[in-house]
C-alpha cells in the first residue's frame, strides 16, 4: 500500500509538473495556426439553436449548430468548410452551405474550373439533412414553410443565358419542384407567394411567373422575348404590421439590348392584383408623356414601389450610342483642368458609379403618369418610407477638394408625384435621417437640432428646450462638430429620442420640451448609456416598455448592459470588467446571445435571458489558450503638458513582479484606452500584439492622444511622452528599453516623435505620411482625392486654409522630414508599394533622408502591398522582423544578419521561387 501511494504521489507531481509546464509556454508566432476567430452565427428564433463558425488563422472554416439548452455534443452539428447560416420562421430548420477547402478551390481557380457550393438542409427535430449540390443561394419563405434554392449550371453548360434551375422544397413533406431557367426569384412577406422571371437560351419563354404556394398553382404574368430584370414585389420595403396589405403588386423590367447602343432599352412592367385578376400596366418612354428625350428606364437604378404601393420610383438614364475606336490610334491622356468639379483622380476612381449613375423618376400606373424627380441641378433623393415626400439633396455649391467627413448639401422636400421642389434649409453638413415612416426628417444646423416635418414642410429647433448641446464639442477634427447622434424614434410619434454625451434626451417633436430620461445618471457617473435595438422589424423605440441600454464607463472601462423604464434611474442588470458586444436577441423569445471578453478572456458567446442572470457560454473557441503565458491589464492615469486628463491600458507580462522594471513596447494611434478590456487574438497582420509581446516578456503600452489645432505632431509628442513618463514613474517600464510602434497616422507620429526625443530605445513606423508638405498635395489613391482635406480640417488637424503656403513654418514645424537632423536613434519603415492611403513615396523619401544624413534606418518595402499587408507571407516576415528589432534594441538579444547586412537584391528568395 505504501509502495501504491509512493507511485501515485510521484505520479501526480509528475501530472502537476507537466501542468504547470503547459501554462508557461511562450506565445510565438508559429503558435498563431492554434487560434480561431468566430464567424457565421445566427441565434434561431426560439433562442433553441445558435450557429457560429471557427475560422482558424490561415485554415478552413467549420460550422457548429448547437443546442442552446444543451452543452453535450449530441446536441451538436459539426459541418466542416460550411457558412452563411440561416434558420427557418418555425425554427425547424437549418440551411447552409458547404465549400470544397481553401486548397481544393485555389487548384480549381488555378485550372480555371467553376468552384460549386453545396446547401445542405437540416431538420433540427430529426437530426436529418438533404443536399443539393452547385447551390449558389438559398432563403426561406418568411413563414418557415417553403425553401427556394438557385442552382448553377453544370461546368459543361456553357450557355450564355442567366437563368438556371431554382429548386422550391416544401418543408412540410420535403416535396420539391423543379422551375428552370429562372434568373430572379422572390417570396412575398404573407409567404403565399413565389415571383420569378425567366431567362432562356434564344429568349423562349422569357417572362414574368407566379407560383401560389398555397393553391400550388403557376400563372404566366407575362412573357416576350426580352430580359427581364430587377423583379420586386410591393412589400420589399415596408414596416412589418403593413405586409398583410401588400405582396399582391409586382414590377419588373423588361428590356433589349442594341448593339449600336449602350444602354438597355426597358419598359417599366407593374402588374397589380396578382393573384385573383392580374391587371398590367406598362410604361413605353417612347410613348409616354414627358419622359426626356433620349433617356432610357434603366436597370442601373433602383426600382421600389412607394409604401402605400400606388406608384413605382425608378431610375432613368442618358442613352448613348456605342463608339467603335482603336486604341492605337488614340492618345491615351488625362487632362486635369483647373476648374474640374472634382479632380480628375476623383473621377477615375468613381467612373463605374458615375457611368452607372441613374435619376430618379415615379410612374403611377393607375392613371398613367410619368414624373421626373431629379436632375443636374439636384441629383440625389433620400429614400423612405413616405409616399408623398422625400428629401432630396443639391451639393454642387459646396463641392470642393477640403470637404473632408462632411458632405455640404441644400436640401429640398420633393413631391414623389409631382416633382415639385420645395427649399427646406441651406448648407446643412451633418443630419440624422429619417423616421421609421418617413414622416420627420432630423439634422444639426447652426449647432442645434432640427426636425423636417415633411407633410408640414416646417423646420423645427427641437433642442433649445433641452437646455444642453447635442453637439459633440469634444470631436478630434477641426470642422462643424457632429451631433451625438439619435437613439431612435419613438412608438407614438411625438419625439425622437438623442444621445447626450453620456444619458439620453427624449425630445418633443414640436420642440415643447425635453426629457433627460436617464435622469442625468450618465453625466453624474461618467457612464455612456447607448438605446440597444433588439428587434428590428419593430424600428420605433416602444417607451411604454423596458428598454435596454448598453452601458460604458468612461474611466472604469466598465461595461455591460441597464434596464429602463421611463420615469425611473437606469437600473443595473450587468457592469462588469469586461467588454460586451455583438447582442442578439431571439426573434420570438426573451433569449439574447452576446460576446463577453477581456484582455485574458477570448469572445466568446453566451446566452441568457433579458435579466442576465447566470448566462452560460456558448462556446469556446480558443481553449488552448490555457497552455500560455498571458498576462494582464492596468489602467494608467496620466495628463498632458497641459493638465489635460488621459488614460492608457499597459499590458503587463504574465509573471510581473512589482518594483521589477521591464522593457516596454509602446503602439498608439488615438484614443486607445477604450481597448483596456479587448482582447488580443493572435493574427497574422502587420501590428503588433499585446498578448504576444506580454507573453514574451514585455510591458505593452496603448496611451491616449489628443491634438491642438495646428500642432499634430507636438501635441503627440506630448500626450506619448508624458504617458510613458508616467508608466516609468509608476515603477514599471525601464526607461533605457522602450520602444514605440505606429502605423499610418500612427505611423505620422512615430516619425514625428523620433526626430524629437531619445526617450525611445528604437522606433518602427508604417506607412508614415513623413513630409508634410508634399503630402498636403498627393493623392488618396483608393479614393482619387487629394489630401487638402485631410491636412486641413481631417486628421492632421492644421486648420481650415492653413495650407504650406500660408503657414510655412507650421508646417515645417511639425514635419517629420524637415526635422530628420535630430534623429538620435535607430528606426525602422514599413511600407507597401501598392498603398492607397499614404503613398509608397513617403516612406522612400524618409528613408532616403535619413540615409544621406547617416542615421540609423531600415526601410522594409513590399511590392504590391496597400496600406495594411495582405499577403500572409508578407504579414508573417514583418512580424517577425518587427519582434526581432525590438528584441534586439529592448530584450539584448543577438540582431539577426538583415539587420546588420541588409538583404541584397539578388539574394531575394521571393525572385528565386518558381
Amino acid at each position: 500500500m505504501k509502495a501504491y501511494r509512493l507511485l501515485m504521489g510521484i505520479a501526480l507531481v509528475m501530472l502537476y509538473s507537466t501542468f504547470a509546464l503547459a501554462q508557461d509556454k511562450v506565445l510565438q508566432l508559429e503558435d498563431y495556426s492554434r487560434w480561431s476567430r468566430i464567424v457565421s452565427t445566427e441565434l434561431s428564433p426560439d433562442g433553441e439553436w445558435f450557429t457560429y463558425g471557427l475560422r482558424p488563422n490561415g485554415g478552413d472554416d467549420t460550422l457548429f449548430i448547437k443546442k442552446t439548452t444543451s452543452a453535450t455534443e449530441a446536441f451538436e452539428y459539426r459541418v466542416p468548410y460550411g457558412s452563411s447560416p440561416s434558420f427557418s420562421s418555425d425554427s425547424k430548420w437549418a440551411v447552409y452551405l458547404i465549400s470544397p477547402s481553401e486548397d481544393e478551390t485555389e487548384k480549381l481557380r488555378k485550372s480555371n474550373k467553376k468552384v460549386f457550393r453545396t446547401a445542405e438542409l437540416r431538420n433540427l427535430e430529426t437530426g436529418d439533412s438533404t443536399r443539393f449540390e452547385r447551390a449558389s443561394s438559398m432563403s426561406f419563405s418568411e413563414d418557415g414553410k417553403f425553401l427556394a434554392i438557385s442552382i448553377q449550371k453544370t461546368e459543361d453548360d456553357k450557355s450564355k443565358h442567366d437563368g438556371q434551375d431554382l429548386v422550391l422544397v416544401d418543408l412540410s413533406n420535403m416535396a420539391t419542384m423543379n422551375f428552370g431557367n429562372v434568373s430572379q426569384y422572390a417570396f412575398n412577406k404573407t409567404s403565399n407567394l413565389l415571383a420569378y422571371t425567366v431567362d432562356a437560351a434564344e429568349m423562349v419563354g422569357n417572362g414574368l411567373y407566379l407560383y401560389d404556394l398555397e393553391n400550388k398553382t403557376l400563372k404566366n404574368l407575362d412573357s416576350d422575348r426580352k430580359k427581364y430584370s430587377d423583379l420586386t414585389w410591393d412589400d420589399a420595403g415596408v414596416l412589418k404590421e403593413d405586409w398583410s396589405n401588400r405582396g399582391n403588386q409586382i414590377a419588373v423590367l423588361k428590356g433589349t439590348e442594341v448593339d449600336t447602343l449602350e444602354q438597355m432599352i426597358n419598359t417599366l412592367l407593374v402588374v397589380s392584383d396578382v393573384r385573383q385578376n392580374p391587371q398590367s400596366y406598362e410604361l413605353d418612354p417612347e410613348s409616354a408623356s414627358a419622359f426626356p428625350e433620349n433617356f432610357v428606364v434603366s436597370e442601373k437604378g433602383n426600382l421600389r414601389f412607394s409604401d402605400d404601393g400606388s406608384f413605382v420610383l425608378f431610375g432613368i438614364k442618358e442613352q448613348e450610342e456605342k463608339m467603335k475606336l482603336d486604341k492605337d490610334t488614340i492618345p491615351n491622356l488625362d487632362v486635369f483642368h483647373w476648374n474640374d468639379e472634382t479632380i480628375n483622380t476623383v473621377q477615375q476612381r468613381r467612373a463605374n458609379r458615375n457611368r452607372n449613375f441613374t435619376y430618379w423618376a415615379s410612374y403611377q400606373f393607375g392613371n398613367g403618369t410619368f414624373t421626373r424627380l431629379t436632375d443636374e441641378s439636384m441629383r440625389d433623393l433620400l429614400v423612405s418610407r413616405n409616399s408623398d415626400y422625400w428629401i432630396g439633396r443639391n451639393e454642387k455649391p459646396y463641392i470642393n477638394d477640403v470637404n473632408w467627413g462632411v458632405s455640404p448639401a441644400d436640401l429640398f422636400r420633393v413631391n414623389l408625384k409631382t416633382g415639385k421642389r420645395e427649399e427646406i434649409v441651406k448648407l446643412v453638413k451633418r443630419t440624422m435621417g429619417y423616421s421609421p415612416d418617413g414622416k420627420y426628417y432630423a439634422l444639426q444646423k447652426d449647432s442645434a437640432i432640427h426636425v423636417v416635418d415633411l407633410e408640414a414642410n416646417t423646420l423645427t429647433n427641437i433642442s433649445d428646450a433641452a437646455g444642453v448641446q447635442f453637439m459633440d464639442m469634444e470631436h478630434p477634427y477641426p470642422h462643424e462638430n457632429p451631433p451625438f447622434g439619435a437613439a431612435g424614434w419613438t412608438k407614438d410619434g411625438e419625439s425622437i429620442i438623442l444621445n447626450h454625451r453620456y444619458d439620453l434626451w427624449a425630445v418633443k417633436l414640436d420642440g415643447s420640451s425635453a426629457e433627460n430620461i436617464t435622469q442625468g445618471m450618465g453625466d453624474a457617473e461618467e457612464i455612456r448609456f447607448r438605446y440597444v435595438n433588439l428587434d428590428w422589424e419593430e424600428p420605433f423605440i416602444d417607451t411604454e416598455e423596458p428598454i435596454l441600454l448598453s452601458a460604458y464607463g468612461e474611466w472604469t472601462k466598465k461595461e455591460g448592459y441597464f434596464e429602463l423604464e421611463i420615469g425611473k434611474k437606469p437600473k443595473e442588470l450587468i457592469y462588469e470588467d469586461y467588454a460586451y458586444v455583438n447582442i442578439e436577441k431571439a426573434k420570438n423569445s426573451d433569449q439574447v446571445v452576446f460576446t463577453r471578453q477581456s484582455f485574458v478572456e477570448f469572445p466568446d458567446y453566451h446566452i441568457s435571458d433579458l435579466s442576465f442572470k447566470n448566462p452560460n457560454r456558448l462556446t469556446d473557441a480558443n481553449p488552448q489558450q490555457s497552455e500560455y503565458k498571458w498576462g494582464s491589464k492596468v489602467l494608467i492615469d496620466y495628463t498632458n503638458s497641459k493638465g489635460e486628463r488621459l488614460q492608457g491600458t499597459l499590458t503587463l507580462p504574465p509573471d510581473y513582479e512589482k518594483g521589477k522594471k521591464y522593457p516596454m513596447v509602446v503602439y498608439f494611434y488615438e484614443k486607445m484606452s477604450d481597448r483596456h478590456h479587448r482582447y488580443y487574438m493572435p493574427v497574422y497582420d502587420d501590428r503588433p500584439h499585446g498578448s504576444t509581446y506580454a507573453s514574451n516578456g514585455y510591458l505593452f503600452f496603448q496611451p491616449d492622444n489628443v491634438y491642438e489645432e495646428g500642432r499634430p505632431g507636438t501635441s503627440s509628442l506630448d500626450c506619448i511622452t508624458s504617458a510613458v513618463q508616467e508608466v516609468i514613474d509608476q515603477g514599471y517600464a525601464d526607461p533605457d528599453r522602450i520602444g514605440l510602434q505606429g502605423h499610418s497616422w500612427g505611423g505620422y507620429q512615430s516619425s514625428f516623435i523620433l526626430t524629437q526625443t531619445d526617450m525611445f530605445k528604437c522606433v518602427v513606423t508604417g506607412a508614415p505620411p513623413t513630409d508634410l508638405e508634399s503630402f498636403y498635395n498627393n493623392i488618396y489613391g483608393n479614393t482619387g482625392t487629394n489630401h487638402n482635406g485631410i491636412m486641413e480640417i481631417g486628421q492632421v488637424r492644421m486648420g481650415r486654409g492653413v495650407t504650406p503656403w500660408s503657414h510655412r513654418e507650421a508646417y515645417q514645424r511639425e514635419n517629420p522630414m524637415f526635422q530628420a537632423p535630430n534623429i538620435q536613434v535607430p528606426f525602422m519603415i514599413l511600407h507597401g508599394t501598392a498603398d492607397g492611403a499614404v503613398d509608397w513615396t513617403q516612406g522612400l523619401e524618409f528613408y532616403n533622408a535619413a540615409r544621406r544624413l547617416g542615421k540609423e534606418v531600415i526601410f522594409l518595402s513590399y511590392p504590391g502591398e496597400p496600406h495594411h499587408l495582405s499577403k500572409e507571407a508578407n504579414q508573417k516576415d514583418f512580424q517577425i522582423r518587427m519582434k526581432q528589432y525590438f528584441d534586439h534594441y529592448l530584450m539584448d538579444k543577438e540582431a539577426p544578419e538583415w539587420m546588420i547586412e541588409g538583404i541584397p537584391h539578388l539574394e531575394k528568395l521571393y525572385d528565386k521561387a518558381k
